[in-house]
């Protein structure tokens, strides 16, 4: 049994981790960490890792940057794997991740979805195929309350297609900004906020006389709890360093 420790429980995201844990028989939740405090469960739910008087297995976190120092802290000195679900992040922040990996296991994904994998994959390969003479452009589309822009997905689907190019892209984020010809190694990046919509990525290969669009629409956030929960179990028995989805499919093929 994997004994889970979930930040930002009191979040939509963090409802739908417990509940996945829950329906999980291989997890449960030992304890929720929350800023607000509010204690809507049947387990502990602290304000900060200060007040935890228990060690998990495991360290599910949905929540905001803010509280990453804190975790981290906790998770270093009590040995628990990380599984950072969180998005937003500043470079100095990533780098802490990254430092904090040397000592722990950390599984760091800005999407937690199988299928947004599966298009990161397939958008690497069109890339290889069609990156030389293609334009290519991103266009993310979120609910009207999320915080961060770009996506952390976006970025996950722009960084895997850089992977691929012989030239380095250049990000481009707000054409408006600047009035000249699109340079061949840009890679347009766009948001979209509005509604209830829990998340859409669609990435254009834009050619002479032909387009290749890929697409992947997210219908609920249940999809990305329960891939967390999935990754708590497979990042519990793992050694110190980063994780991904990508090694976790590996793990499973």
């Amino acid at each position: 049994m994997t004994k889970i420790a979930i930040v930002g429980c009191n979040g939509k995201m963090g409802y739908f981790v417990a509940q996945s844990v829950n329906e999980n028989p291989e997890t449960e939740v030992m304890f929720g960490v929350d800023a607000f405090g509010e204690n809507k469960y049947d387990f502990d739910v602290f304000k900060s890792f200060d007040e935890a008087d228990k060690t998990p297995d495991v360290i599910i976190d949905f929540s905001n940057p803010a509280a990453l120092d804190g975790m981290l802290s906790f998770a270093l000195e009590n040995k628990v794997p990380c599984v950072i679900c969180t998005t937003g992040y500043s470079t100095e922040q990533v780098e802490k991740i990254k430092e904090a990996s040397k000592s722990i296991p950390v599984f760091y994904s800005g999407n937690m979805s199988l299928g947004i994998n599966l298009l990161i994959e397939l958008s690497k390969q069109a890339a290889k195929v069609l990156g030389s003479t293609f334009d290519i452009e991103i266009v993310e589309k979120h609910h009207n309350l999320k915080l961060d822009a770009p996506s952390g997905t976006a970025l996950m689907i722009a960084d895997g297609i850089s992977e691929t190019l012989e030239q380095e892209p250049m990000y481009v984020y707000d054409r408006h900004s600047y009035r000249k010809k699109r340079a061949k190694n840009e890679i347009g990046i766009h948001s979209i906020r509005g509604g209830s919509i829990v998340g859409e990525h669609e990435v254009i290969f834009a050619g002479h006389d032909e387009v290749v669009t890929l697409t992947h629409q997210a219908q609920s956030k249940e999809v990305f709890a329960a891939g967390a929960v999935n990754a708590a179990v497979f990042l519990a028995s793992q050694q110190p360093g980063m994780y991904d989805m990508g090694k976790l499919l590996s793990s499973k093929i």
